[in-house]
C-alpha cells in the first residue's frame, strides 16, 4: 500500500496567466482535461497566493489535485490518491504523459514535463546519491527495522539487489555488492596471507568474511552497534556468512564497543598491525573540512597510524566519484598528515548505490617503504 503523488510541470505564455482572470481562463481548460482523468472531480478551494494562485480539488477515493498557477508563466499540477498494492493505479506513467500530451494542445503550452508516480510509504523506496539526487529503488518488502542506541537499522529486500542494509535511510550494502568489499580490500593486489588486520567498524560482516578467506593471522572487527550484526547475520548470510555468529575464533574476535578504545589500548600496548580498513562513515559531503564528522575522521586517522606497521595500509572508503570537492578537502588532510603519507585510488561501480564509488590506499611515505 502506498500513496501515489504524480506530478505535472507546464510553462506557459506568462501574459496568459499574468492576472486573475488569465489564471481563471486557464484553470477552467486544464479541469476541463482533468476530470477525463480523475472521475467525480470538484473544486473545493480556489486561494489567491502571493505570485499567482492555488487551486484545490478532490475526486474519487478521496484523491486530490493542486493546480499551482504562478503569474510568471509555470503550472504545476500534484495529483495524490491512496492505492492498495492489489488495485490498479489510477493513473500510470503511461497515461500521466497521455494527460500531458492532451493538455499541452489543448491549452497550448510551450513545455511540460510528466514524471513517474512518486510512491510514498512508511517504509522508503528512494534513497540519494552521493551528490543527493533522489534514487527510486525497487524494494518490495521490509525484513528488519530497528532502532539502535546509535543509528536507524533496516534490512529491506530489492527486487534487483537481493537483501539490502540501510542505516539512517542510507543505503549501506546489499547482496549485489561484493564489488565494493573486493575493491575495499583490493582483492589480488594486496596479499593478507599471514597478517594482522584490524577493521574500524565493518558491522555488516561482508568485509570481515572475505577477509578470513585470504588466511591472514589474526583480525580485529571493532563495531559499536550490536543492532547492525544482529540484522546482517539473521538477513545477509549471503555476504557475512558465519562471521557474526561467534565474537571469536581462532584468527579474528570482534569487539563490540567503539572503536577508538581498542585502538587506544594497542597504542599504549605499541602493538602493530599489517593493515587497518577505515569501514565507518564516508567522507562528510561539506565545502569545507570542518564539524563533527571531518574530526572524527581526522582522529581516526592520526589513530590509526600510530598502530599500522612502516610497511602496512590504511585501507578505507570514500565516498561518490561526483562529490569531488569533498574527495579533494580529504585528500587535503592526508597532505597534513605527520609522518607523511602517500595514497592511491580506486574506482568501481557500486549496485546498491547507483554510482561510482571511490576507495583509498593509504600508506607511509617513505623511498623504501620500510621506515616511517
Amino acid at each position: 500500500m502506498s500513496v501515489q503523488t504524480l506530478l505535472l510541470d507546464f510553462s506557459i505564455d506568462p501574459a496568459r496567466v499574468g492576472d486573475e482572470s488569465g489564471q481563471k481562463t486557464v484553470f477552467g481548460q486544464l479541469e476541463t482535461i482533468l476530470k477525463e482523468y480523475v472521475p467525480n472531480l470538484i473544486l473545493a478551494a480556489d486561494i489567491k497566493i502571493d505570485g499567482g494562485s492555488l487551486k484545490l480539488l478532490t475526486g474519487k477515493k478521496g484523491t486530490t489535485v493542486s493546480v499551482r498557477l504562478f503569474d510568471r508563466g509555470l503550472v504545476t499540477v500534484n495529483i495524490e490518491y491512496y492505492k492498495e498494492d492489489t488495485e490498479e493505479p489510477l493513473i500510470n506513467f503511461k497515461s500521466a504523459r497521455l494527460l500531458e500530451g492532451q493538455l499541452k494542445k489543448y491549452i497550448t503550452f510551450i513545455k511540460s514535463q510528466a514524471y513517474a508516480p512518486i510512491k510514498r510509504c512508511l517504509f522508503s523506496r528512494y534513497y540519494p546519491t552521493s551528490d543527493e539526487r533522489l534514487l527510486e529503488y525497487d524494494i518490495d518488502e521490509v525484513l528488519f527495522d530497528e532502532q539502535s542506541p546509535f543509528q536507524r537499522v533496516q534490512i529491506v529486500h530489492s527486487k534487483s539487489l537481493g537483501n539490502m542494509l540501510v542505516l539512517d535511510d542510507l543505503q549501506n550494502i546489499s547482496e549485489a555488492d561484493l564489488i565494493y568489499t573486493e575493491t575495499l580490500m583490493q582483492r589480488g593486489r594486496e596479499n593478507y596471507e599471514g597478517k594482522e588486520i584490524v577493521i574500524l567498524g565493518g558491522g555488516d560482516g561482508a568485509l570481515l568474511y572475505e577477509l578470513l578467506k585470504e588466511k591472514p593471522k589474526f583480525v580485529w572487527m571493532l563495531e559499536i552497534d550490536e543492532t547492525v550484526m544482529r540484522a546482517c547475520h539473521a538477513h545477509l548470510r549471503a555476504i557475512c556468512g558465519d562471521v557474526l555468529a561467534a565474537r571469536k575464533a581462532h584468527n579474528y574476535e570482534i569487539i563490540v564497543e567503539d572503536c577508538m578504545l581498542t585502538v587506544n589500548k594497542f597504542i599504549k600496548e605499541n602493538k602493530k598491525v599489517d593493515y587497518i580498513f577505515g569501514d565507518l562513515t564516508d567522507i562528510p559531503i561539506s565545502e569545507s573540512a570542518c564539524g563533527e564528522l571531518w574530526e572524527f575522521m581526522t582522529t581516526i586517522l592520526h589513530a590509526a597510524f600510530q598502530i599500522l606497521r612502516p610497511s602496512g595500509k590504511f585501507m578505507t572508503h570514500g565516498n561518490g566519484a561526483t562529490s569531488r570537492k569533498s574527495l579533494e578537502l580529504y585528500e587535503q588532510e592526508l597532505e597534513k598528515l605527520k609522518p607523511p603519507v602517500a595514497f592511491t585510488k580506486s574506482k568501481a561501480f557500486v549496485p546498491s548505490f547507483l554510482e561510482d564509488w571511490i576507495f583509498y590506499q593509504i600508506s607511509f611515505k617513505s623511498t623504501d617503504n620500510g621506515d616511517a
